[in-house]
């Protein structure tokens, strides 16, 4: 569950609900308001974009047996004229989403920004030239947007990176693998994205289940994430390993999954008291794929970031940018549909945590302060009982939307409130002021 951050309890670091589940790391007090900054936002926006997007068969597309001499030869043709930052940044502020992550290096190795550690990169590599990083991060500094950056723990192209169960029919010779020489590599780019871009909100790795054959493979995370909180002391670290956080992390992923559930078979993990996120594909593949049209509606959007919200946890969604540099037409209507659901809504989910009532077959409930908020995401509910303790006094029940007036009768347990139908509506949502 999100906590609220208080200030007077800064010197007590140690009794922090945000505090790692590790014993020796000790969050700053700017890494602790940049925790409920994130937990506060409620919405975010993922974006998988990089050379694969080329060959519109989603980022994994180097790890089909393709050889890495080959699939390198598409950076010589990246050249994504309709890129443009301001345009992609507005449309998703206009979504209501809070910040964006980026991805500055996916496991095919190619970095989307301009680096001195690889010519391998946006700038050196293609006949665009362009740091689309900087670009992309100066709109969002300028709009108020914050940016997290993705970034893969794997390679499957580069020779230092030693193999995993993914990439290992890409051409490379293996025996050449230097974990030292890899893992200075990656710490200098990640200098570079924390010294180079102003202001970052989080360090968003990915990749651990990489080596998860060989149990023995030390990460070094200690001393990386020690790297990322020393440059910049309010930027978060978080890691999909798919495992309940280490120490050092600042937030739980669960990919593809609200916390508790495992549909996807890789959110089986403990739920911890850190900031939540969900991340999750706006449609079915992470990077562009051409053939994937199959979107989720407004309505599914809105019933997923609802779910979220009641557990506690942020949601990710995912929008895989064209090889041109635009954003698909049906995302951008996604977001517009977002936008002007969180518009009329968005007071149950920003600044909230996870109601009173845990999630019921109709729907959950949010809070903030004495208002409880109850969303009822089945369309044929018109009666609901809520389970309050007995202290919880009802003051009034209202519809959100408009502000009127929702019967409801107080109970020893609870109290029943009756709505009236309203079609079309993925989310009706009833605020009780409690006393």
């Amino acid at each position: 569950m999100r906590i609220k951050f208080l200030s007077a309890l800064m010197a007590l670091m140690v009794a922090t609900p945000f505090f790692s589940v590790a014993q020796t790391y000790r969050p700053t007090p700017e890494n602790l308001a940049s925790r409920q900054e994130f937990a506060d936002a409620g919405f975010g926006i993922f974006l998988h974009w990089g050379i694969y997007s080329m060959f519109a068969q989603g980022e994994w597309y180097l790890n089909k047996g393709l050889k890495q001499e080959e699939y390198c030869k598409a950076a010589g043709g990246f050249y994504p004229a309709g890129f443009n930052a301001e345009e992609w940044v507005s449309a998703i502020k206009a979504s209501g989403a809070k910040y964006i992550c980026f991805t500055t290096r996916h496991h095919d190795g190619f970095s989307m920004f301009h680096t001195a550690q690889s010519p391998y990169n946006i700038v050196d590599a293609t006949p665009f030239g362009r740091d689309v990083l900087r670009e992309l991060a100066d709109e969002c500094h300028r709009q108020g947007i914050r940016l997290h950056l993705y970034y893969s723990h794997i390679d499957w192209g580069r020779e230092d990176y030693p193999a995993g169960r993914t990439g290992r029919d890409t051409g490379k010779d293996h025996s050449k693998a230097d974990w030292k020489h890899y893992y200075d590599f990656m710490n200098a780019q990640l200098t570079e994205l924390l010294t180079n871009y102003g202001q970052v909100g989080a360090i968003w790795f990915d990749g651990l289940w990489d080596q998860d054959q060989n149990p023995d493979f030390d990460w070094q995370l200690e001393e990386q994430y020690r790297l990322i909180h020393s440059l910049q002391p309010s930027c978060l670290v978080a890691n999909n390993h798919h495992s309940t956080p280490y120490e050092g992390e600042d937030f739980q992923i669960f990919e593809r999954d609200l916390p508790g559930e495992n549909k996807a078979g890789l959110s089986g993990q403990d739920i911890s008291r850190l900031p939540l996120e969900t991340c999750e594909t706006m449609n079915g593949m992470w990077g562009y794929k051409v053939i994937d049209q199959n979107y989720k509606s407004v309505d599914e959007l809105v019933r997923l970031l609802v779910g979220a919200a009641g557990k506690g946890a942020n949601l990710l969604m995912n929008i895989g940018p064209q090889p041109d540099g635009r954003l698909p037409l049906t995302a951008l209507d996604r977001l517009r549909g977002m936008g002007e659901w969180l518009s009329k809504y968005g007071d149950s989910i920003y600044g909230t945590v996870a109601g009173d009532v845990p999630e019921q077959n109709w729907g959950c409930t949010t809070r903030k302060g004495d208002r409880l908020f109850v969303h009822l995401l089945d369309a044929g509910t018109t009666s609901v009982f809520i389970p309050l303790e007995a202290k919880a006094k009802v003051k009034s029940a209202v519809c959100l939307v408009d502000g009127s007036k929702v019967t409801f009768d107080r109970c020893r347990q609870g109290v029943h409130i009756t709505v009236p139908v309203a079609e079309g509506e993925p989310d009706r949502v009833v605020e009780l002021k409690l006393q």
